[in-house]
């Protein structure tokens, strides 16, 4: 048996891990960051949407390789078909991208690389190794057989269904209604409105609990996907898609070259993310937005803050769960509070009939919105349509 000693161990190679990995390895910690699979970015499980400010944040600078679509408006349609629309200001509103996962994730490893880090793939993690109940390691199978790597600190990146942070002893247990099965198609001969639109449809019908998207990722191509709850889904997701695909005239005609699914922790974050020796970031701590299902953003904050204290943890030879209680007040500061807002805005969507939505829907039609902006969306059903206004209370 192979064995090899670490500063710090990242298991998981998506956002949250490789931006970890590179900002524990900028900060002069020995990384390892190391991915069950053989390809990191493969296979794509996400609508591959992100807004520039991450990128700003930490100096990215959007490549045409991986943000392959830039966007800065917003349709909504409702369960009867009234459309909202929302288009960011020409010159100084925000825009986003639709990403090339694929391509992006191998660029933030890359990255993690080239700061330092070591990178396993095909390394598949089916053992925790403890000491005094304090985790110091993972047991592995890789490619030239069984290996354990030992870690001052292990960066739990491991994904919704996180067994690194299980096995520690967190309680990261999803109940039916805390997750959502997502679905998506990337389709070939699709048309579109507008390149620069993303478009989403809501309804029990099309998707029950969720909503239904329409991406576009270039010149007759799209990513097309939708999110189900599974408490109260009657049928499989992607027979909701296709049925959604079928109704649609401009996808209908489309060809599906890619199909793509897996959990999308709608809950909001664990109660804890932190112990003596252990980080949990990303999907693993459920650090996805409750109300949209997107968590790429804030899985690259909680990276860049988990990957600086491990390191400087690991540089002060002090990686207690007091130390490192600092990744978890400082991701906390910047996420948990608009989290806390978009679970409720979760279960205000969630209590509405399609009845009501279609009138929401009516009372932003006619409105012109500058930005894309919750607050600005509520201020105008408020005036618009005060009958629902105590639904929408908490919102506020």
């Amino acid at each position: 048996m192979v064995r090899k000693k670490y500063d710090v161990l990242v298991v998981g190679g998506g956002p949250a891990g490789s931006t970890a990995a590179y900002e524990a390895a900028r900060n002069g910690a020995n990384v390892l960051m190391i991915d069950r699979r053989r390809e990191i970015g493969v296979p794509v499980q996400c609508g591959e949407a992100l807004a520039e400010d991450v990128l700003k944040e930490l100096n990215l600078k959007p490549d045409p390789r991986w943000a392959i679509n830039r966007t800065n408006a917003v349709k909504i349609v409702s369960p009867s078909g009234v459309e909202v629309r929302i288009s960011e200001r020409r010159v100084t509103g925000k825009v986003g991208y639709i990403l090339d996962r694929k391509v992006f994730d191998k660029f933030l490893a890359i990255r993690a690389a080239n700061a330092g880090a070591d990178i396993m793939v095909g390394t598949y993690v089916d053992g925790l190794l403890l000491r005094d109940g304090r985790p110091v390691g993972v047991k592995a199978l890789g490619a030239d057989g069984r290996i354990e790597i030992s870690a001052d600190v292990i960066i739990a990146a491991d994904g919704v269904g996180s067994r690194v942070a299980r096995w520690a002893g967190l309680k990261t247990t999803l109940k039916l209604a805390d997750v959502e099965s997502g679905i998506q198609f990337q389709m070939v001969g699709v048309k579109f409105e507008d390149m620069a639109m993303m478009e989403f449809y809501l309804g029990s019908e099309i998707s029950p609990g969720g909503y239904a998207w329409v991406f576009p990722k270039g010149e007759g191509m799209a990513n097309v996907g939708l999110g189900v709850l599974g408490s109260r889904a009657r049928h499989r997701a992607i027979e909701y898609l296709r049925d959604f695909v079928s109704r649609m005239p401009n996808l209908s005609r489309g060809k599906i070259i890619e199909i793509n699914g897996g959990g999308v922790p709608v809950c909001g974050p664990i109660k804890k993310t932190v112990m003596d020796g252990l980080l949990v970031v990303g999907d693993a701590a459920r650090q996805v937005n409750p109300l949209t299902g997107g968590g790429i953003d804030s899985a690259m904050r909680a990276g860049t803050i988990a990957g600086e204290v491990a390191a400087r943890a690991v540089g002060e030879g002090d990686t207690s769960e007091k130390k490192l209680k600092e990744y978890e007040k400082r991701w906390r500061e910047i996420i948990a509070k608009r989290f806390e807002r978009y679970l409720k805005g979760k279960d205000v969507l969630l209590s509405l009939s399609d009845e009501e939505l279609d009138k929401l829907a009516e009372s932003l039609s006619s409105v012109k919105f500058d930005r894309i902006s919750l607050t600005d969306m509520l201020k105008a059903l408020a005036k618009a349509h005060p009958k629902l206004l105590w639904k929408l209370r908490s919102l506020i």
